[in-house]
């Protein structure tokens, strides 16, 4: 029985010294639950830096990508622009050669018909002849050549057309060339 006494006694005193050694135990624990917490928030912190970086990249290469498409867009046309206005004396020598032709002559006929083709590529490719007679004088679509007295027509308004201005979409290609009533 004495015997046994010890041995419950000892189990007591294991237990208290294991008592005694666990708020040390939970106290080491409880610093590592706090280690833990500060490298998840840190983690969690680059995260976001990391995810706002990367989204803020992204944007920015789309915005890249949208401004380049723009300015190619806008060099295609104004390279279309630029070669359609050396091309346009020839509209015109065809036009002035059409005003002046002979009644019913087959040469005059095949001028004619190559006018007709030449205008309709134009059309195609989105060249608009700037209407200009009788319209209010808009120094971005006209260039004025004279001014001149007219009963006819509205001070300030084009009187006649001595040569045609075209448009690519909002682009003013080349001026009408025009004569303004005072």
């Amino acid at each position: 029985m004495a015997q046994e006494k010890e041995k419950l006694e000892e189990e007591i005193n294991e237990e208290r010294a294991t008592a005694e050694g666990m708020p040390e135990m939970e106290e080491q624990q409880s610093d590592e639950v706090e280690a833990l917490k500060r490298q998840l928030e840190e983690a969690q912190t680059k995260l976001a830096e990391s995810l706002d970086g990367w989204q803020r990249s992204l944007a920015d290469f789309q915005n890249y990508k949208k401004r380049v498409e723009r300015d190619n867009e806008t060099m295609r046309v104004s390279m279309k622009g630029d070669l359609i206005k050396k091309v346009l004396p020839v509209l015109d020598d065809l036009e002035r050669a059409l005003q002046n032709r002979p009644a019913d002559s087959a040469w005059a006929n095949g001028i004619e018909l190559i006018a007709r083709k030449f205008q309709n590529l134009l059309d195609a490719e989105g060249v608009k002849r700037i209407d200009a007679k009788g319209a209010a004088f808009d120094p971005t679509l006209h260039e004025a050549i004279s001014h001149e007295p007219s009963d006819e027509v509205e001070s300030g308004h084009v009187i006649d057309i001595v040569q045609n201005g075209y448009m690519i979409g909002e682009r003013v290609i080349r001026p009408a060339l025009v004569r303004v009533a005072q």
